[in-house]
């Protein structure tokens, strides 16, 4: 331990990156209550003309918590995680800290001025990947940055042994490099035809294959940013949380090749029963079950990992967070191949299952993680302990709620839709016209909106947390060993 100390960690970009992830957490689960609540209740899209619509919002919601939230917290847990696995401090390299500051700097114009663009309806259209070409420069830039700082901190590292969460940091900054770099091949239109605005423009793929490209990217944006860096957490923060050792290194390993080999096969399960071929529907179908071993091999490990002492629960609610959170991960990652098998697809496909299977993964397993991991962090950070053990009981509980009302009036919606859409009468029409499914689903949409009202007041909670953490925390004389210190 006072070699570590010894060290003199610095975490002063992880700090500022923990403020972006709060920031863009509160921004974009704002934005995703309104939608929810405009879904149920139609009106509410005018209150603000064109900007106030569900259209213009709804890719300022995903935008704002997948590059906005949960990247950033990424980030924050890779400059506190980096330094302490590897046993380096950014302190001892001038260069590394110039990179990790202009890093966190480019992100965060990047980021704002995608918040303002998108506002305004400048868009490709592209689902997650709605940014016009000067902006993807931009994240390529600042993608470039954080590879410097990981390779670089490698580089000088002490500890030669590359921890598994390392593993899944690197894979992270691989794979969404190559997935960025090829969905996001675009030609800026008036720079090729003298027409339309300098900053528009068009895919260079076209129908089918810009089809299959978007959704090998749609769904891997979903591997290597929603999955595969909060792996990389699960894997310190829970047992540096709980003082055990991880269940098994041997199965982390094996979990990782799975997921790296099958994970990328499986985005043409969002394509069945459409114009690409029939090979790559089957392929993504028989690679999304598959996809069910590696999936439940890192889910299992962390489990496995409380065994015998699951008494921490009861006294620990970061513990509580992280196990609910790779509870979630087994659900969701199972709900996930039963959904890309042909015959189920096929009632599932555009229905509001498929959000309700979403959501379930991004507030539970990534939400959850996220919140717990930057838990761990504060006291160590700024020495202090944290502010409130019953207000992070009580977040908890009410989030927890938030996530079951949500993905269950989805589950009910989705399959209601389904079977509606397929119903017929004696004479073989339609048993209903599309607005008779539109209104029945409207309570749902009514409790889905409660529910990511009650998430989002959660993280209202953890935000106040934290803040009384940072600012009017007790101070600890020394760096906790295990078990984060809080305050009754």
């Amino acid at each position: 331990m006072q070699a570590r100390d010894a060290l003199n960690y610095d975490y002063s970009v992880a700090k500022c990156f923990t403020y972006s992830t709060i920031l863009f957490g509160i921004i974009g689960m704002l934005i995703g209550v309104v939608i929810a609540y405009q879904m149920a209740f139609p009106e509410l899209n005018y209150l603000a003309g064109e900007y106030g619509t569900y259209s213009r919002l709804r890719p300022l919601h995903t935008s704002g918590v997948i590059f906005g939230f949960l990247l950033s917290g990424v980030f924050a847990t890779w400059y506190y995680i980096g330094q302490r696995v590897l046993k380096v401090s950014m302190a001892e390299s001038k260069f590394l800290m110039i990179i990790g500051k202009l890093h966190f700097w480019i992100y965060m114009i990047v980021i704002l001025t995608a918040v303002v663009t998108l506002f305004l309806g400048i868009s490709t259209s592209k689902e997650y990947a709605e940014l016009e070409w000067p902006l993807d420069i931009g994240v390529v830039v600042l993608w470039v940055l954080w590879g410097v700082s990981i390779f670089g901190l490698i580089g000088i590292r002490r500890e030669k042994t590359l921890y598994i969460s390392m593993w899944y940091f690197i894979a992270t900054f691989l794979g969404v490099a190559m997935l960025y770099l090829f969905n996001n091949m675009e030609v800026p239109t008036y720079f090729v035809s003298g027409m339309g605005k300098w900053y528009h423009s068009v895919s260079m793929y076209a129908g089918t294959n810009d089809a299959m490209v978007q959704w090998w990217y749609g769904h891997n944006a979903v591997a290597f940013v929603f999955t595969v860096p909060i792996i990389a957490m699960s894997y310190y923060f829970l047992p540096k949380e709980s003082g055990q050792p991880i269940y098994s290194y041997k199965l982390s390993l094996l979990s990782f090749w799975g997921l790296m080999f099958v994970y990328l096969w499986a985005g043409g399960h969002h394509l069945l029963y459409s114009t690409v071929p029939d090979w790559v529907q089957t392929m993504g179908s028989i690679f999304s079950i598959i996809l069910i071993l590696p999936s439940w091999g890192s889910a299992i490990n962390m489990l496995l990992t409380m065994k015998g002492e699951w008494g921490q629960l009861k006294s620990n609610p970061l513990i509580k967070f992280m196990i609910l959170a790779s509870t979630f991960y087994m659900f969701s990652t199972l709900e996930g191949p039963i959904q890309a098998i042909k015959s189920v697809n096929a009632l599932a496909h555009f229905t509001d299952w498929i959000p309700g299977h979403v959501h379930d993964g991004t507030l539970g397993w990534v939400g959850f993680m996220l919140m717990a991991a930057l838990f761990h962090m504060a006291p160590r950070m700024y020495k202090k302990e944290l502010f409130s053990k019953k207000l992070m009981e009580a977040q908890f509980w009410l989030q927890t709620t938030g996530i079951v009302l949500y993905f269950s009036s989805m589950w009910i919606a989705g399959i209601t839709q389904g079977m509606m859409w397929r119903a017929t009468d004696q004479f073989g029409n339609l048993a209903y016209s599309f607005i008779d499914t539109v209104t029945v689903l409207i309570p749902y949409y009514a409790i889905r909106a409660t529910g990511g009202l009650m998430y989002l007041v959660g993280f209202l909670m953890f935000t106040y947390n934290m803040y009384k953490t940072i600012t009017a925390g007790k101070d600890i004389s020394s760096e906790p060993q295990n078990a984060s210190p809080m305050s009754a």
